[in-house]
């Protein structure tokens, strides 16, 4: 597993770690020494990243829940601290797409983003801020994107991506006294499962994908969910705690 960054035993709630980005955060910050929490809609995919996590000598415990079901947070939060221990680490990247041009978008297409993406931080924040706040320690990680600056066929997307980073930075006012740090990543195109359902909605060939969009990226390369984790381990460690409020942009290069 990657070198610990971390030594302290904390325990860290990763929304949306079945796959992908929030697969790659968890793994990470089990790998920094943490307890980690793999939150995602069905237990059965959350218990595949806790599983790993486990066999590579780490703690995990899966749960389900529909991060914008505010009575299914609030019971998921507390069987997390009930079983690890109280969460003062935490990722909030579950979400999803519903990509589309704006004459075609219908409202459950703005609805369903918008929700799982900004209802969704709003609810996993609160509760677990609590225990944060009792520790007066705490991290919090807000996944972003570049699309927050503006992406054609994605405004519901964008939308939520931007409002993600304005909940960053007022979290961050709001809960610094308490000592805790708001920070939020966002990556640039990244090899998910997302992206290769994108391809087949486009009816185009994930290779081709992935070429393409490496063109435009000046490393020239695209993105690896373990890339985001990194960060997200940076801000998670006790090396971030004079950084608050800010976005990071993994995304290969100066521009979106």
């Amino acid at each position: 597993m990657t070198t610990a960054r971390t030594t302290t035993a904390r325990t860290a709630l990763v929304t949306g770690a079945a796959r992908g980005i929030g697969a790659a955060t968890a793994r990470r910050l089990a790998a920094d020494g943490h307890q980690v929490a793999v939150l995602d809609l069905r237990e059965a995919d959350a218990e595949a990243t806790a599983t790993t996590i486990r066999e590579a000598g780490g703690t995990a415990l899966a749960v389900s829940a529909d991060v914008a079901d505010e009575d299914a947070v609030t019971a998921a939060v507390t069987r997390v601290a009930d079983e690890l221990g109280p969460p003062t680490v935490l990722v909030n990247n579950a979400g999803t797409l519903r990509d589309n041009l704006l004459f075609k978008m219908s409202v459950d297409d703005w609805d369903a983003v918008l929700s799982v993406h900004l209802r969704g931080a709003f609810l996993v924040s609160r509760a677990v801020q609590q225990h944060q706040v009792a520790a007066r320690w705490g991290r919090v990680v807000n996944l972003s994107s570049t699309s927050a600056l503006g992406n054609r066929g994605q405004a519901n997307y964008a939308a939520a991506k931007a409002g993600m980073q304005g909940f960053t930075k007022t979290l961050a006012i709001e809960l610094g006294p308490f000592g805790v740090t708001v920070n939020a990543v966002a990556p640039g195109f990244i090899e998910t499962d997302m992206m290769r359902a994108v391809a087949e909605r486009t009816g185009m060939a994930y290779d081709d994908l992935l070429a393409a969009a490496a063109k435009d990226v000046p490393v020239r390369r695209v993105g690896r969910p373990d890339d985001v984790a990194a960060a997200v381990s940076f801000f998670c460690s006790e090396d971030a705690s004079y950084v608050s409020g800010q976005v990071l942009y993994v995304a290969g290069g100066p521009r979106a």
